[in-house]
């Protein structure tokens, strides 16, 4: 028999409409695997098991009055940048530690709306910023395939809980692949969707040009779902974009005859896993084989998208993070003096890669140094989103690895925060770019570390990458595999 924690989104679903089993039951399992598991793996900040299982209650409850609302009953893990009403969000911060918000993020509230069960929040890179949730003010997270490997980042927390069968799906945030990386590293399915798809109101600031929130799910199906209620227009957001939510659920046709398929040949270059670079080129094969065509690409300006990247990053992260100096928000060390106040306060709450990217920030920023970095910068972003826009005359669809590697070993790219900053080299032009993108399994390599192939589209169309990579899912079995830590 199927044990409850092992079930997907829709199967649950089905199971929780045909009434075979409770919303009630299927929480307790969560809340029992995270019991036995959450120990070892250290992905939950707060678990909210009590308002859980009331949630679950009123969830079976609304069911037999004939209520069938899209994700009801269904147990959700919320990345802790997200707002939640009453409920501890941290960001991963020791500065933010005990903040309970006096609201929902409107991507919560719409998972709330569509009957979610939420069991509580998970840890992350320190204000997002991360690749391998090394950075979080509270504890290292695990990669349930080999605890003493990274989960990625900052998103680490979603894709933990997630892999180890410790929350159905869960969001994450991306602003530089922090949805993808992660998804990668732990075997998921982990979609970036396009700039002002998904409301960022509630969502606390890291890089606010770049930031987008989105599911991590174990199916490209369950994906769709949770995408469908998080997506559309929001008036309290000033960069959400009022165009039309297709339904997804309708686009996963299992064909892909007609696709055009770019290979940008700029993010197959040296440096890469070979196992890796051999799974991603096997699961674009299977593309041709199965009727898709495959064209090369050239996205020329690929080479500036890290140093541009990191100097719009951290100068919005410098002016973002302004507001946590003890006198507005988050934890006050009082020294009397103004000054003195804030230098304690942020000396003491903010870990060393904030502290890091505040002053990178500030520094292109200031007097002098703005127009030679920050305004160049965005010169060179507009260039890399006119390379996609080319791209995307020739082809629907743009495929490559998500990172160039598996999962790393705990400390290995910690004293070289250049070599950190690499690992986000194939996916950080998304977010430049603001186009949406996804990470789905494609394989493992030789310690039985999963890889994930990346597929990016156009802006707004989401419905391409849901559609392309169903086909590849249905068609094999790496999304079925689970970690030895669950055998």
């Amino acid at each position: 028999m199927t044990h409850l924690t092992d079930l997907t989104i829709s199967d649950a679903l089905d199971k929780l409409k045909n009434r075979d089993i409770s919303s009630v039951e299927l929480t307790q399992a969560h809340i029992d695997q995270i019991a036995k598991h959450d120990s070892q793996v250290q992905a939950y900040i707060t678990v909210t098991a009590e308002k859980a299982l009331e949630a679950a209650h009123a969830a079976d409850t609304a069911r037999a009055a004939g209520d069938d609302k899209p994700l009801l009953g269904i147990p959700l893990a919320m990345k802790d940048v997200l707002s939640t009403k009453g409920i501890q969000t941290t960001c991963g911060s020791q500065i933010l530690k005990g903040y309970k918000p006096v609201f929902d993020a409107t991507s919560v509230k719409r998972l709330y709306d569509a009957g979610m069960v939420m069991l509580g929040k998970v840890n992350m890179d320190e204000f997002a910023m991360g690749s391998s949730t090394e950075n979080s003010g509270y504890f290292l997270t695990r990669n349930p395939w080999n605890l003493e490997r990274v989960p990625g980042g900052s998103s680490g927390g979603s894709s933990a809980v997630v892999a180890a069968r410790m929350a159905m799906g869960a969001t994450g945030t991306d602003t530089g692949g922090s949805i993808r990386t992660p998804a990668a590293f732990c075997g998921l399915v982990g979609i970036k969707p396009s700039y002002g798809r998904v409301s960022r109101y509630g969502l606390v600031a890291f890089g606010s040009s770049l930031d987008q929130a989105g599911p991590m799910t174990r199916t490209v199906e369950d994906a769709a779902r949770m995408l469908q209620v998080m997506a559309g227009y929001d008036p309290q957001d000033s960069t959400s974009m009022n165009v039309p939510v297709p339904d997804y659920l309708a686009t996963l046709s299992g064909e892909v005859k007609s696709l055009k398929i770019g290979i940008p040949k700029e993010y197959f270059g040296a440096g890469m896993q070979p196992e890796v670079e051999k799974a991603v080129r096997d699961a674009i094969a299977w593309y041709e084989k199965a009727g898709a065509q495959l064209v090369e690409i050239s996205l020329p300006h690929s080479e500036y998208s890290l140093s541009t990247y990191y100097i719009i990053a951290c100068s919005e992260a410098s002016a973002n993070l302004a507001r946590y100096d003890g006198i507005r928000f988050g934890a006050r060390i009082d020294k009397g003096d103004v000054i003195e106040t804030y230098k304690a306060t942020r000396g003491a709450g903010f870990g060393a890669e904030v502290k890091r990217r505040i002053m990178l920030g500030t520094y292109a920023l200031s007097a002098g140094y703005y127009d030679a970095w920050y305004g160049k910068a965005q010169a060179v972003r507009t260039l890399i989103k006119q390379d996609f826009e080319k791209a995307f005359e020739q082809v629907d669809v743009l495929m490559s690895a998500v990172v160039p590697t598996t999962a790393f070993k705990f400390g290995d790219n910690t004293e070289d925060p250049l070599q950190m900053y690499l690992a986000d080299i194939l996916t950080i032009s998304v977010n430049l770019a603001g186009i949406p993108g996804m990470s789905i399994p494609c394989g493992f390599d030789n310690q039985h570390l999963p890889i994930g192939l990346q597929l990016l589209a156009p802006a707004f169309k989401e419905e391409t990458l849901f559609r392309a990579a169903h086909a590849y899912e249905q068609a094999h079995d790496w999304h079925t595999r689970k970690p030895d830590l669950l055998q």
